[in-house]
């Protein structure tokens, strides 16, 4: 896959959805993340590696939400009509350069207001799991300042002890595979 880093990410179109998870209609995510934000479809994965330890990644600064931030492995958004585990499977090598195969596990729905930008996240999100090992081969710098591979137990008492570490969706995220067993 070839990233073409001239496309203007916030002008992209995303999908709205109703309380439900079904669409009713779409707008840029630029317009979907303007407060008080529009509820939208997006996916978070988490990949793991064969000993568990989960793969987080701290978000670049030029991030337009949740900059520096740690958060899960990879997330966005699907295109209009596009299946949500097609797209987090591409987003990976995107950001990343990694393939894995993915498996949706359960979805959720938050809100929450960056106050450093002025942006609201709304989103439906689709969580999938998957398997790596390795360092990530290219990560994107326009994308990810930093990666590390943690123990949930250790995410969980860091996210405890310094909540503003991280973004306000991963609590979310790791509550929907929390009974889930990767295998």
């Amino acid at each position: 896959m070839t990233i073409d880093s001239t496309i203007d990410r916030e002008a992209l179109p995303v999908e709205l959805v109703d309380e439900q998870g079904r669409a009713i209609g779409a707008c840029p995510v630029s317009q979907a993340h303007t407060a008080p934000g529009r509820l939208h479809r997006a996916f978070s994965v988490l990949l793991f590696d064969a000993d568990g330890r989960v793969l987080l990644q701290q978000r670049a600064a030029v991030k337009t939400r949740f900059p520096l931030l740690w958060t899960n492995t990879c997330c966005g958004h699907p295109a209009p009509g596009r299946d949500p585990a097609d797209a987090a499977v591409d987003r990976l090598v995107e950001e990343l350069g990694i393939y894995s195969t993915l498996s949706e596990v359960g979805t959720f729905t938050y809100r929450a207001a960056d106050p450093g930008t002025g942006r609201v996240e709304h989103e439906w999100d689709h969580v999938l799991v998957g398997r790596f090992d390795g360092a990530p081969p290219r990560p994107d710098p326009a994308e990810i300042a930093d990666h590390a591979w943690v123990w949930p137990s250790d995410l969980a008492d860091a996210m405890v002890a310094d909540p503003q570490r991280y973004t306000p969706w991963l609590s979310g995220v790791l509550g929907v595979i929390e009974s889930v067993e990767v295998e």
